[in-house]
């Protein structure tokens, strides 16, 4: 089966391409291969002309606080025009040719305030709290409006063995291994996800041939203070150079992080999908590396 993607070079694309090579035949839209998604024409002609029954859309502006430095340009602001406009685009092309669209998004879209018990599920309300989540949140809106067959995936704080640049999981690795204090925030808790689950989880959106929205994320709700601890220790590396901070402290003066971001993964589970916690993920790349 032949698939055509956005992002498909980046943190996670680049990942699942290496992974589904052998059963898919990815086609990538991107400035690399001379497409903006925010080009509406390139986007169209691209999925037009492509042989690919489907769409995977990673590519977002996805820097948060970035995002919110251009808060107050709205809908010329970059992280609209990527994450809003660019997803108009993927949407209307596939509406034109009939192609299944697969949309990435993010944890981001709660507020993470009244977290029900066993996490958020594909039901509950989003709410963003920053600039980033909006425009997440409105690119998931244009894809549920959409009149052709769609997914919306909402991963959190992927994390891989290698790449060029640098996740959360490696930066807090490597500034360890320099011997490098981290302040590592203990009022914030997320599900952090094994890459290498998401390239399992696209195959089985794919083979599974559902739709609607799925949470493909880690099973293992911590802090980034516990995903300190626990790189240090899976690695061998100090644990005395983590040091505790809070988000107000951490992220004073840049956009809102949300507080409680456990999210509940068993729908996609359903299906077969196996979703790491972060301890096992971390047993895993030490495997790989």
């Amino acid at each position: 089966m032949k698939i055509i993607g956005t992002g498909l070079s980046g943190l996670v694309g680049s990942r699942v391409v290496e992974l589904l090579n052998s059963s898919y035949e990815f086609e990538d839209i991107s400035r690399k291969t001379d497409t903006d998604i925010t080009n509406r024409d390139a986007v169209t002609s691209r999925i037009k002309n492509s042989e690919a029954e489907v769409v995977i859309h990673m590519a977002a502006f996805t820097n948060v606080d970035g995002a919110e430095e251009q808060k107050s340009l709205d809908e010329e602001s970059e992280p609209w025009k990527m994450n809003v406009l660019g997803t108009e685009h993927v949407v209307a092309a596939c509406e034109e040719t009939g192609k299944k669209l697969i949309y990435i998004s993010t944890d981001f879209v709660f507020d993470g305030e009244h977290t029900p018990e066993g996490g958020y599920t594909e039901e509950d309300t989003p709410n963003p709290v920053n600039w980033y989540a909006t425009t997440k949140y409105e690119g998931e809106k244009r894809v549920q409006n959409a009149k052709s067959p769609w997914v919306i995936a909402r991963i959190a704080y992927p994390y891989r063995a290698q790449f060029e640049k640098n996740d959360f999981f490696r930066a807090m690795k490597n500034r360890l291994s320099q011997g490098l204090e981290i302040k590592a925030i203990s009022d914030h808790k997320y599900c952090p996800t094994f890459i290498d689950d998401i390239a399992t989880g696209f195959d089985k959106l794919i083979q599974a041939k559902v739709t609607g929205i799925y949470h493909m994320t880690g099973s293992q709700s911590l802090s980034p203070h516990d995903a300190a601890l626990l790189i240090a220790k899976t690695f061998a590396l100090d644990i005395n150079l983590i040091e505790t901070t809070t988000r107000g402290e951490y992220f004073q003066g840049k956009a809102q992080r949300p507080f409680d971001l456990s999210m509940n993964n068993a729908k996609i589970k359903q299906l077969g999908v196996t979703l790491h916690g972060f301890e096992e993920g971390l047993q895993l790349i030490k495997q790989q590396l």
